[in-house]
């Protein structure tokens, strides 16, 4: 089985300062013997990149600036490109003991996320699938789409954690953060970096604007109750 069966969902109501460092954690209990385990989270405002973005010319007086103003920048450990945490923007990590740390069934992994996304999207009204989105940040052929723009990025890493080996599943959900200002600020930051990437607004969307567009309203728990509430009952419960 590509995922295993997660017991529990963590609702971390709270912003986490550094959700990266966060995930360390919850790969070393995971290699402790935890057992599997699931968390939706959202960051405080910052960027998180993978190592190809440390190696730009100027990346120390970028990564400073940054901090100074902010929102700093975490380097991760996963593939991939650009991605902006903050406000509106809810992460779900899925972290689980494997019998060995080469990514043999990493394209397994991503339909199986893939799969549980799209479940808990419909219980929201979104109807979404996998494509690449040209224009978008951190484009992939695992990214989830509804009406041909981007509201979910994936991404994974296969690790040894104290000897043992560990994968981490992740999506970076666009919920009801404003598209438009996402793309402004992310085009600003690569322009910071001196690279030359830039994204379109009109290949973003998020999980609010299409789940409205259905009829769906947010709850007195708001658009992350809901998203919480969709993943445990939708999305892991059916697996």
């Amino acid at each position: 089985m590509p995922l295993p069966r997660f017991a529990t969902l963590e609702h971390h109501a709270m912003p986490l300062a550094d959700g990266i460092a966060a995930e360390r954690g919850w790969a070393q209990a995971v290699a402790a013997g935890s057992g599997p385990q699931a968390h939706l989270w959202q960051g405080q405002p910052g960027w998180a990149v993978p190592a190809s973005y440390a190696r730009a010319a100027g990346w120390a007086d970028w990564q400073a600036q940054c901090a100074r103003a902010g929102t700093p920048v975490h380097v991760r450990s996963s593939g991939g490109g650009l991605v902006p945490q903050g406000p509106g923007l809810w992460n779900l990590s899925l972290l689980w003991r494997t019998a060995q740390s080469e990514p043999v069934q990493a394209d397994a992994v991503y339909r199986a996320l893939c799969a549980l996304l799209e479940r808990t999207l419909a219980a929201l009204g979104v109807a979404a699938s996998p494509q690449a989105v040209e224009g978008s940040f951190c484009d992939g052929r695992y990214n989830l789409a509804a009406n041909g723009r981007k509201l979910v990025g994936t991404a994974q890493a296969w690790r040894r954690v104290q000897g043992v080996p560990v994968v981490l599943a992740h999506a970076v959900i666009v919920l009801d953060a404003d598209p438009a200002a996402l793309t402004a600020a992310t085009n600003a930051f690569e322009e910071g970096l001196g690279q030359a990437r830039r994204y379109r607004e009109d290949a973003l969307t998020s999980v609010a604007t299409e789940a409205m567009r259905a009829g769906q309203s947010p709850g007195p728990g708001g658009w992350a109750g809901r998203l919480a509430e969709a993943l445990r009952t939708h999305g892991l419960a059916a697996m």
